[in-house]
């Protein structure tokens, strides 16, 4: 079983890129989580606005005619909508005329001002936690306001489907890309490992024939060193620059009395 050893010049260079990918992946994910509830949030509040705004338009026949079994009913119905969590309708005294809280209105809601009709969030427990509140007038606030709630817990969970999904591809394209950079690593770190073995070959042995073949005793493969100097790439160039200083050495020592 062929296995992968990275030399120590390369370790770090394969935790660096192994850091820069995981880098990559924290800062895709984080970017996408604050795209999707952003842009999932203010759908969220442009949708609800809308809704308040129709229903703010279908009463104003039926508050004139105080049909208040009517609007209620007309209220219900949205309660099918996806999100939408309760649904309340004051007159421009704040009087509640008809609401689908069951059984009654929270007080976070009764203490607050019944004529705003700013976005708000709130957090009502046993109904959402969190959601968010928009209102729109009646009648430019003569006839009173309609306010519609709803659930943001639903972003949430469509985030976590989201980014599920891609940290999955991420982890996959990560399992992928370290294994690909083992291979690229191993392509550079073996043939410097096959140089090094060839320098400590020449520094035990002293002098080496040009096809690898040495004189003496040999720590090397000669199949090794012959490849080693056949190179044609700067490992190659180096291999042959360190038989030519060992030669020349050799020849000195040669020379000498």
């Amino acid at each position: 079983m062929k296995t992968f050893k990275v030399t120590k010049l390369f370790q770090k260079t394969l935790f660096g890129i192994i850091a820069t990918f995981g880098l990559i992946g924290l800062a895709t994910s984080s970017l996408s989580v604050y795209t999707v509830d952003t842009h999932l949030s203010e759908e969220y509040v442009t949708n609800s606005r809308d809704i308040s705004k129709a229903i703010a338009n279908a009463s104003v026949d039926i508050l004139l005619n105080r049909d208040l079994a009517t609007l209620q009913s007309v209220i219900d119905q949205y309660l099918e909508i996806q999100g939408i969590k309760y649904v309340y309708i004051t007159d421009e005294t704040g009087e509640f005329l008809a609401h689908t809280f069951i059984p009654g209105v929270p007080d976070v809601i009764a203490n607050d001002d019944p004529s705003s009709t700013a976005t708000v969030e709130r957090n009502i427990p046993g109904l959402c936690v969190p959601c968010v509140e928009v209102g729109s007038s009646i009648l430019a606030g003569v006839a009173g306001t309609v306010h519609v709630g709803m659930d943001t817990s639903l972003i949430a969970l469509k985030i976590q489907r989201a980014i599920g999904r891609q940290a999955f591809l991420i982890f996959v394209v990560f399992v992928v890309c370290v294994f690909a950079a083992l291979w690229f690593v191993n392509m550079i770190s073996k043939p410097l490992a096959d140089v090094l073995a060839y320098a400590v070959e020449l520094a035990e042995n002293g002098e080496q024939n040009k096809d690898g073949k040495d004189g003496g005793d040999s720590t090397a493969d000669d199949s090794t060193a012959a490849a080693v100097l056949e190179r044609k790439d700067e490992l190659g160039d180096l291999a042959r620059l360190m038989l030519f200083l060992a030669r020349g050495r050799r020849i000195k020592e040669d020379a000498a009395p």
